[in-house]
């Protein structure tokens, strides 16, 4: 049935919304696609849906041409699967929790390994039921605290979660690839460019783990990536680690005078006047301390030393020290420690610890992997206005363990050897990951192998951000006037826009709708009588179908104006060849 605006729930906004940040936050609003109910929370109107649909068929067919079966599960899950992997207290405040009428603790879903896992282990019990993928498009619930850029990062949004399941490591390997392969062709599909890229798994776990990202300025993720074809997160990047430097005959620590010094440029300027070196950011150690909230909410305090001209990557920590929260120290954390002189800490002291004992400031000590042995940094003396030059690590000062946390920059090393790095901006639109047994091992998912022995089966897990992907495709195709969808998930194949007051105009309008809906395609018809031309045309521009039908003026001679919004080009043309045209199939 042909769609007619005469009836049709839409209403188009002239100005862009207050808290619209972001193109596609702006004309989805404006153009009718969504609306905001609550800070990440929008309501789906007539044409969003139709999007998003269109967006799912190609996910499902992809789906099931790599062998997965759909099936649904709900949002409102019981606290105790989730109890039992750990995860309703690893999620800390990033999910919403909720009790019944009973006191009996619930979650909306942020997702849904513990659920799938239960499924498979209350209907399977034999390697001979294996390998299955199973998946479900189904709304994801989690507690944001800045929810912004509109669908992009918002508190509710719809996914499409798969999980394999096999019994071994070699099967694993096989389903994982399958569905890789099947995310090659769904974003090929959706005309979505993307980078594969090393991931850390987080609060998932697991072994491997690849996100797709989409190359983007407004992208929140940043990655990496070589000429000779690596490509990390920063969060999964890793150091390539120097050699390291013998120590024998080296010069003993000196402590200097350095008053006024406490940052990483003013202890340099210093330097170089006082010692008569030429250094450099690069030769100094910096101690950065960070206090940590561990999940039982305990409060530890550690010193990361980095070279200082490295800063601590904030994503990079959250992953290192995950599941506890981090965040800077605050001044009553070094007034509760006094060996901790702001500005003037290191990991040595005179009067203190050597190397193998505790470290000079009493609190876990780590280092970037870069401060290897045999290298010589100058530092704080842990006394206030003093630092420390020729302090040899392996020699004078020794760590906790290493740590990755510190700032990757252009022309790092790639850790494959491939070559220097350039950094990029991207926006996750894909994720997935070789989960192994940990959630089999949790909630006791085995099956009987070929000798009758039980196996622990193993899982994949693979999701695909269905809204976030429309944002994305929103923000990727648009000009000054509106929406531009490309025709795969366009909400409509053709707009018909009837003009003036002529019934002829409107009589044949009435017809090219028809046939066109008879040839197979979804068609909006603008039939609204006392809207004015202007009005109709900024709404088609606004809503953004990619086929544009204007049937006016030459309509009594048999002719319409075809206007593709894709290219811009408009040509007036008689209606059998403007029909043959639209029903063309490319």
């Amino acid at each position: 049935m042909v769609t007619r605006l005469s009836n049709f729930f839409l209403r188009t906004l002239r100005e862009d919304p207050a808290d619209a940040e972001v193109a596609s936050h702006r004309l989805l609003v404006r153009a009718g696609y969504i609306r905001r109910q609550a800070p990440g929370i929008f309501a789906w109107l007539p044409l969003g849906l139709r999007v998003k649909a269109r967006i799912e068929t190609i996910v499902r067919e992809e789906m099931a041409a790599a062998g997965a079966f759909e099936v649904h599960f709900p949002a409102l899950l019981p606290r105790e699967p989730y109890e039992v992997t750990n995860r309703w207290t690893e999620y800390g405040d990033g999910i919403f929790r909720l009790q019944d009428r009973k006191g009996a603790d619930y979650l909306l879903a942020p997702t849904h390994e513990e659920m799938f896992t239960l499924l498979v282990k209350d209907l399977y019990s034999s390697y001979k039921d294996l390998p299955l993928t199973i998946y479900q498009i189904q709304d994801k619930y989690r507690d944001e605290a800045r929810p912004r850029a509109g669908l992009l990062r918002g508190r509710e949004f719809t996914m499409k979660d798969a999980y394999s399941f096999d019994y071994t490591d070699e099967g694993l390997d096989a389903s994982y690839m399958a569905q890789r392969d099947a995310y090659e062709r769904i974003f090929r599909r959706l005309g979505l460019e993307y980078v594969i890229v090393q991931a850390d798994a987080g609060a998932m776990g697991g072994s491997r783990s690849e996100e797709f990202l989409h190359p983007t300025p407004i992208g929140e993720d940043t990655f990496v990536r070589s000429e000779g074809g690596y490509a990390a997160n920063v969060e999964a990047f890793t150091t390539t680690i120097p050699a390291a430097v013998p120590f024998d005959g080296l010069p003993d620590p000196v402590i200097f005078d350095s008053p006024n010094t406490p940052t990483i440029q003013t202890l340099v300027d210093h330097a170089n006047a006082v010692l008569g070196g030429e250094y450099s950011a690069a030769d100094t150690l910096k101690n950065v301390v960070l206090a940590l909230t561990h999940l039982d909410g305990r409060r530890e305090l550690v010193v990361v030393g980095l070279p200082g001209d490295r800063d601590v990557d904030d994503k990079r920590v959250e992953v290192a020290f995950a599941p506890a929260e981090v965040e800077p120290a605050t001044e009553d954390d070094f007034e509760k420690n006094p060996l901790l002189v702001k500005g003037y800490i290191g990991p040595w002291s005179e009067t203190g610890a050597i190397l193998g004992e505790e470290s000079a400031t009493g609190i876990r000590y780590l280092l970037d992997p870069r401060v290897v042995d045999g290298t010589a940094w100058i530092t704080g003396a842990n006394i206030d206005q003093k630092h420390v030059h020729s302090l040899v690590a392996g020699r004078d000062f020794a760590a906790d363990g290493f740590i990755e946390v510190a700032t990757v920059r252009a022309g790092d090393p790639a850790p494959d050897g491939s070559g220097p790095v350039e950094l990029a901006r991207g926006m996750e639109i894909g994720h997935v990951f070789q989960l192994g047994r940990k959630y089999a091992d949790a909630l006791g998912l085995k099956v009987l192998d070929e000798n009758g022995k039980l196996v622990t089966v193993t899982m994949g897990s693979y999701g695909i951000g269905i809204t976030r992907i429309l944002a994305i495709i929103a923000e990727l195709n648009n000009d000054e006037k509106g929406l531009v969808w490309p025709s795969a998930v366009a909400p409509f194949d053709v707009h018909v826009v009837a003009t003036g007051k002529d019934e002829v105009a409107y009589g044949l309008a009435d017809a090219i709708a028809a046939r066109l809906e008879a040839a197979g395609l979804d068609v909006l018809y603008d039939d609204r009588p006392k809207v004015s031309p202007g009005v109709k045309f900024g709404d088609a521009e606004l809503i953004g179908v990619p086929q544009i039908v204007i049937v006016g003026r030459g309509a009594a001679d048999g002719e319409v104006e075809l206007w593709d919004r894709r290219t811009g080009d408009r040509d007036v043309l008689p209606v059998d060849q403007a029909l043959v045209r639209l029903t063309e199939r490319p």
